[in-house]
């Protein structure tokens, strides 16, 4: 029986067309500041407001005028450079090199919604970042996910809401889960393609190309995802305008696969066993941590062969920790991570 799920996203950010006259007016003042002063106070403000809610205050800045805007996106420096998430772009741009982008994932079994925060955990207060909302719809011999940048309207009338797509044969990712013969015993095997980056990316001296507008993100909408039950488990995330998608030509480079990290058999406790830093706090046959599969003829280095790109935790009850790294972008790991929510044969 095949299970596909779609998922569909889009982002914004302040529009640059011109103002109508009377925001000229109106702004004229702020848009007629000197630029060295204007670039002294957005400077300001970037340094001093570094993470959310706080960091609204730079979203802020670039919606004032196209002035503003200009040199606040000259400012702001990507997440691969500053480890930071400020505009919706960020979203679908690589993670911080040197540390994991921390991130944490609610699941709400009864309207089957799937949340993704920007932070370490829950807050008490629960003035979490969202930046992205999931929720799955159930059919007979599929399964749809809808994704928002808000978690209180998955209508088609919402500027946030994108319709179904069609299956296209040119996929972005291609994930397969190994179903284990001692089931929920032991870990599975897991291995992600990862279409749109190139396996010299994670080499020295590597880049993967960094995404500076909207419309070049997977032709505005987020990938579309099928499973299929059976001895394997695969995930097939795919662009529906190929054209628009930085995905690599056939003859191309190699793709970048990832492949979960081993596990080791603890003795003691008599379980499985991976090093999650604190973050992972439940077992789990969910909880996942993946590394790049490199093979000898690669020049990449021993640790950045060990490096964990993306790790997927259980910490609570229907809670979850999704932490990333260059070269995945928050965008394709909660895709990843929400492939995991569907893979029952293999997780469960």
């Amino acid at each position: 029986m095949n299970r596909s799920m779609n998922f569909l996203a889009r982002s914004h950010i302040a529009p640059d067309e011109t103002p109508a006259e009377t925001d000229q007016i109106e702004q004229g003042r702020w848009a007629n500041l000197p630029p060295e002063l204007l670039l002294d106070i957005i400077r300001r403000v970037e340094e001093s407001e570094t993470s959310w809610p706080a960091r609204a205050v730079v979203v802020h800045c670039a919606s004032v005028c196209r002035s503003w805007r200009e040199i606040t996106k000259e400012i702001v420096k990507t997440p691969e450079q500053c480890g930071r998430l400020t505009f919706p772009i960020s979203l679908k741009q690589p993670g911080h090199r040197e540390s994991p982008i921390q991130c944490f994932i609610k699941r709400d079994t009864a309207t089957s919604t799937f949340l993704l925060y920007y932070g370490l955990v829950p807050s008490e207060g629960e003035n979490d970042k969202l930046l992205l909302a999931a929720r799955k719809i159930r059919r007979a011999t599929c399964s749809d996910f809808i994704v928002s940048l808000v978690s209180d309207d998955f209508s088609r009338a919402s500027n946030t809401y994108v319709g179904p797509t069609s299956w296209e044969p040119s996929s972005l990712c291609t994930i397969t889960y190994e179903l284990n013969v001692l089931r929920s015993r032991g870990p599975r095997r897991m291995h992600c393609m990862m279409h749109s980056i190139p396996m010299s990316s994670i080499e020295e001296g590597g880049t993967v190309p960094t995404l500076t507008s909207l419309t070049e993100t997977f032709g505005g909408r987020f990938p579309h995802l099928s499973t299929s039950k059976g001895k394997e488990s695969v995930s097939d995330i795919s662009s529906p305008s190929p054209s628009q998608s930085p995905v690599l030509t056939q003859g191309s480079e190699e793709p970048l696969v990832l492949k979960n990290k081993a596990p080791r058999w603890h003795e003691q406790l008599q379980c499985w066993c991976l090093n999650f830093r604190g973050r992972v706090t439940v077992a789990s046959v969910k909880n996942f941590q993946l590394v790049a599969a490199v093979e000898s003829f690669h020049n990449v280095s021993s640790a950045d062969q060990e490096r964990v790109i993306l790790q997927f935790g259980k910490i609570g009850k229907d809670i979850f920790t999704m932490d990333y790294r260059y070269p995945l972008s928050a965008f394709q790991a909660f895709a990843i991570c929400l492939s995991s929510f569907d893979t029952k044969p293999a997780c469960e």
